[in-house]
């Protein structure tokens, strides 16, 4: 039973009225009643409670207004036994307020919506360790005869993912977002040396936000939630590449892929709506994917976002061979959604003309260079009924080469007409045209077929929008993701499937300003090809661009601090970075497990963390402790093995030290990361 519900019945419990005659136990149904009529009794003790009123009510300026359908929804959910396999066969059927079956009207919702789900992202997290006794038994490798001896085998299990409802875990919600404690501090330059040099101070600028380079290793859903009292409304640009939750267990990075559909939406969801609050009023949102989930992210983005400040989707041709493995189309690209924080806020810069581009424009020299192109529009509004004001007569002397828009003796008349007699218009009106007369930026020729045209002058430009189709060679992912990860790395491949350089270079130069100091954050870090191309662009315009990159997989200070400290390094770029990490608490579990003297003493302590920390959702363990451990054949092994297979177990949990509890010498914190945390979470 959650607190919140507890601290309900025992208020609610208060009153006779309340109860039912007979039983003397809550009747619902007369509570739900009294709710509808808002009567004072029950509006008395709901607001008199502090949890309650923070639960049920919404302060508007100095009033606190009872919400009665969430008060009511809560009821009926709570009517069923508090367990998540029971809710989840009916959290389908509500709109968020209210159970479908007590209305009209229909609502298309996937079942975990108001879920949040951790989810476990690493070999650790994603699976469960078990063991299991085995008879000695013998078979046949390789032709020959192989005796494996009884004892215990360690086996795994893929991990069902742990869900909070976000009413029935009220409090376990509230306490999973709260900030964590932050530990293992490094700074890394081009001029440090393997492991990084101790972090003295933090450096601010002179609004007093965080003016550093970040890479944080922990769970990316609570990371975030940490970040947001330093970093709300101060991300200018997320980039991320979630996993695609592609069909079989392969997937673009090696997370956990036990993802259903609905539950990565769930997943997602959570991600997206913290995201949204961390970015700047002008800030923007671009969220790779592929096809699998890429229609059913847009949808999700519409709804966190909201459909107005939808900006677009670009295809990048990723991957020009196509995959060799799909049942129908090679697959060849990937998408980017891209969605404004506050509609028509975000500012594009244009990009630059390429070499090919750049020679269409023959005449002239330089910045004056430029090129003719027809004055006659065609295409969409072309027609005289949809720009009556573009559709005139021009008037054209060969002898004199005059240009005209009244009609003179020895002048031709030239009508915006296309190549089928059909009526089009021209590019300008009337006025407009004849100030490009009067620059001499109109011309009149014939065509090979005797035809006369007019040509308005195309000045070279200094960039063009970018398109929504990227197709060039450096946005292959292997020529130039994966190769160049290799040649970092001296030939070893650590990462599969890193994203093109170009690819993530491209879109933060188009969507940051140019020299600025704009916030990059993404939280899906990966390989740290967003960091790169963060110190790639720094040092192309001189800028302070600043970039918060969290991973939580294993391999984050392998691959991502790796490659980031390499790129310093190698490319002598004159920048830093500091990583860190959310404390995770199961340190103090080893140590007090390899300090054991016996097996009642490994029992005891087991008992002590399933009820207080560390086992409350692993149900594998749980099994652990209720049946293996009293068997014969476990306890004949040795103290040695008993802990090793205890120290497995304790493993796979992953519990992260609050920052308000982060003094307690039961965590082992040391001062240094005690001080550098408080610092880091210094504007409250």
């Amino acid at each position: 039973m959650s607190k919140l519900r507890q601290t309900l019945e025992k208020v609610l419990k208060q009153e006779e009225v309340f109860l039912d005659a007979e039983t003397g136990e809550l009747d619902y149904i007369k509570i739900k009643d009294f709710a509808d009529k808002i009567d004072e009794k029950l509006i008395a003790l709901l607001a008199d409670n502090k949890e309650l009123r923070s639960k049920f009510f919404s302060k508007i300026k100095d009033v606190y207004v009872f919400n009665i359908s969430g008060f009511k929804f809560f009821l009926d959910e709570n009517k069923i036994d508090n367990t998540y396999t029971k809710y989840a066969n009916k959290i389908g059927l509500s709109d968020g307020n209210e159970f479908l079956k007590n209305r009209s009207e229909i609502v298309l919702n996937f079942p975990f919506k108001d879920c949040v789900l951790e989810g476990g992202q690493s070999t650790e997290e994603g699976t469960d360790t078990y063991f299991e006794y085995e008879e000695e038994k013998t078979k046949t490798v390789k032709g020959k005869k192989v005796t494996e001896p009884a004892g215990y085998k360690e086996k795994q299990a893929k991990r069902k993912e742990i869900f909070f409802n976000q009413v029935l875990a009220h409090d376990e919600i509230d306490r999973l977002f709260e900030r964590k404690a932050l530990v293992n501090w490094k700074r890394f330059t081009k001029d440090e040396g393997k492991n990084g040099e101790a972090v003295k101070e933090i450096k601010r600028d002179e609004n007093g936000l965080i003016k550093e380079n970040l890479i944080i290793n922990g769970n990316n859903l609570l990371v975030l939630h940490s970040l947001k009292s330093e970093f709300v409304g101060m991300v200018k640009l997320i980039y991320i590449d979630p996993p695609y939750n592609t069909k079989g267990d392969s997937n673009t990075f090696v997370y956990n892929n036990t993802f259903n559909h609905s539950s990565w939406l769930a997943f997602m969801k959570n991600r997206l709506e913290i995201a949204k609050d961390l970015l700047t009023n002008d800030g923007l949102i671009a969220v790779a994917i592929d096809d699998e989930e890429q229609a059913y992210l847009s949808v999700l983005l519409d709804e966190v976002f909201s459909r107005e400040n939808y900006m677009g989707t670009i295809i990048v041709q990723s991957k020009p061979s196509g995959r060799t493995n799909d049942s129908y189309f090679a697959t060849s690209h990937e998408y980017v959604h891209f969605y404004a924080k506050i509609a028509n806020r975000p500012k594009m810069n244009l990009v630059e003309l390429t070499d090919e581009q750049k020679a269409q424009y023959r005449e002239g020299n330089g910045d004056d260079s430029y090129k003719w192109r027809d004055f006659l529009r065609t295409g969409g509004f072309s027609t005289p009924e949809e720009r009556p004001n573009s559709y005139y007569p021009i008037y054209y002397n060969e002898q004199t080469n005059k240009i005209s828009l009244e009609k003179k003796t020895g002048f031709v008349e030239i009508l915006p007409l296309d190549s089928n007699g059909k009526k089009r218009v021209w590019r300008k009106t009337p006025s407009s045209f004849l100030k490009h007369v009067n620059a001499n930026e109109i011309l009149v020729v014939k065509n090979n077929k005797g035809e006369w045209k007019v040509k308005i002058i195309d000045k070279v430009k200094t960039g063009i929008r970018p398109k929504s189709i990227w197709v060039e060679s450096k946005y292959d992912a292997s020529s130039h993701g994966t190769k160049p990860l290799k040649t970092l790395f001296n030939g070893e491949k650590v990462f599969s499937y890193p994203k093109s350089i170009h690819a993530v270079q491209d879109v933060i130069d188009i969507f940051t300003e140019e020299g600025g100091n704009d916030v990059v954050l993404d939280f899906f870090g990966g390989s740290g090809t967003t960091a790169h191309a963060v110190l790639n662009l720094n040092k192309d315009d001189e800028g302070e661009r600043r970039f918060i990159v969290v991973e939580q997989m294993e391999y984050v200070e392998k691959v991502t601090v790796g490659r980031v400290k390499k790129v310093l390094e190698i490319e002598k770029y004159d920048d830093s970075f500091i990583y860190f990490e959310l404390a995770k608490w199961n340190e103090q579990a080893k140590e007090e497990i390899n300090k054991a003297k016996n097996l009642p003493e490994l029992v005891k302590l087991l008992d002590a963390l399933y009820e207080k920390y560390f086992l409350n959702y692993n149900v594998r363990i749980k099994d652990f402790k209720e049946k293996i451990i009293k068997e014969d054949n476990f306890k004949k092994l040795s103290l040695h093995e008993q802990k090793r297979i205890f120290l497995t177990m304790l493993d796979l949990n992953q519990m992260y030290v609050q920052e308000s509890e982060m003094a307690d010498k039961r965590f082992g914190i040391s001062k240094e990361d005690q001080k550098l945390t408080k610092e880091f979470y210094k504007n409250k």
